[in-house]
């Protein structure tokens, strides 16, 4: 199986390959839109802020390729948020896959939130054999709100998507590579997923 992490300059990609190696695959780390179609899974990951990464994304033209994938595809973070409509970080246009547009979290709570919280209303493959209530690892400023696209949710000042599928696309706001023997699962979940 092909593994193919977007290398394009905001991911904590290492952790992630790590992640991958101890599941006893191999990740290729690659910006190579070729070598990215061809792949039979994509990490799309994501660490910073949304509009610098996504004008790396538009420099590199991986901005139109991700959209038209049809393996599956994984964005963590803030890639997953960068699939979503727009962000409020930095007025930031996304990637349009999920029909969702990311806020900021009130003045009410401390951000980013950082550490471990749990996930509950789980719902796709993705899940498999992850009982609901677990904690996942999470490091965030900015949050989807729940919507049609929702599979699993967290709370934080107000419930918002953890997780979000479209066809082949998945998100996960948290970092599984972070998130002990379930964030194994989940990717491990992700790897075993059938293409469409």
């Amino acid at each position: 199986m092909k593994i193919v992490i977007i290398n394009y300059g905001a991911g904590n990609i290492q952790s992630i390959k790590f992640a991958i190696q101890r599941l006893g695959y191999t990740a290729v780390l690659s910006d190579d839109p070729e070598e990215i179609k061809s792949a039979d899974k994509v990490i799309f990951p994501g660490v910073g802020e949304a509009s610098s990464a996504m004008k790396m994304l538009n420099a590199s033209g991986l901005q139109t390729l991700i959209p038209e994938l049809k393996q599956p595809v994984l964005g963590i973070c803030l890639g997953m948020q960068l699939m979503c409509n727009k962000s409020e970080e930095g007025n930031t246009t996304g990637l349009g896959i999920f029909d969702v547009d990311v806020v900021r979290f009130s003045k009410n709570v401390k951000v980013p939130q950082i550490g471990w919280n749990q996930i509950t209303s789980l719902k796709s493959g993705l899940f498999d054999k992850v009982d609901d209530k677990e904690h996942i690892y999470l490091v965030h400023s900015f949050y989807a709100p729940l919507c049609d696209e929702t599979i699993a949710t967290s709370e934080y000042d107000v419930a918002y998507s953890a997780a979000l599928k479209k066809d082949n696309f998945y998100g996960v706001q948290f970092h599984p590579e972070k998130s002990s023997e379930v964030g194994a699962q989940i990717l491990k979940n992700f790897l075993s997923l059938e293409s469409n």
